[in-house]
């Protein structure tokens, strides 16, 4: 198969630093796959990238100008690339990169060789999204013994649990090694929206948007369960319910 006839990987680079960038561009020169798209400098840049641009692949700074990785991944919503690629010089933010959704995390600096690991994981990764796009409907819980499937319909909402993200079903909970900000991006077809940093919900199990005392909204689902509306989500949700509060 010829270069022209592969269906390129658009990639973006984000990081404050210029010789930070160079170097993970000359490194992505070698993949024939991969489409440099654009660079940026800052949290604004690269918001404004990934939304007029769409890349499959960033590799995103964690500690920035203005917004750093994190608020980045945060403000965009269920604008999110299918694989992002956190880098930084600092261990101690693996934990918050897996639960931002990240693919992996890459720690300055870093060799020829576990650069070229992590590249071939953002491959593999968009490879399957682009074999496998249909609407996600049912989600797998591999549990000790046996293997269930959830619904996606049914679940009322989800909330980030550490390394996993825990199902909320009616009475009973499901544990799923997964980040938020990839199921987010699965179910964004399936009536789902993030309202907070650790949480989305099912807008079908809405039942009221309520004030609370601290001047925000609370949303509260048909099961009972009442959660924090955060400031930053509420516009996005508000669109997705078709009203003003």
């Amino acid at each position: 198969m010829s270069d022209a006839s592969i269906r390129k990987i658009r990639t973006l680079i984000v990081d404050d630093e210029p010789p930070a960038r160079r170097n993970i561009a000359v490194l992505l020169q070698r993949a024939p796959e991969i489409e440099l798209v654009a660079e940026c400098g800052s949290g604004n840049e690269a918001l404004n990238a990934i939304r007029q641009l769409a890349p499959d692949l960033v590799f995103l700074d964690v500690q920035m100008p203005e917004h750093d990785g994190f608020d980045v991944v945060e403000m965009l919503g269920n604008q999110l690339p299918p694989a992002i690629i956190f880098v930084t010089a600092y261990d101690q933010y693996a934990l918050r990169a897996f639960e931002a959704g990240a693919l992996d995390y890459l720690l300055k600096p870093f060799d020829n060789a576990r650069f070229e690991r992590t590249l071939a994981r953002g491959k593999e990764r968009i490879a399957l999204l682009r074999l496998a796009p249909q609407k996600t409907e049912r989600l797998m819980i591999k549990s000790v013994g046996e293997v269930s499937f959830v619904r996606v319909s049914e679940i009322d909402w989800i909330e980030a649990d550490d390394y996993y993200a825990c199902l909320h079903v009616g009475p009973r909970n499901h544990l799923l090694r997964r980040s938020l900000a990839e199921l987010e991006q699965d179910l964004q077809d399936a009536n789902f929206c993030r309202i907070h940093r650790s949480a989305i919900v099912n807008i079908d199990r809405i039942k009221i948007l309520k004030l609370n005392a601290d001047g925000e909204y609370n949303v509260v689902l048909e099961s009972g369960s009442e959660l924090r509306l955060s400031r930053r989500y509420r516009r996005d949700l508000q669109s997705r319910l078709g009203v003003r509060v």
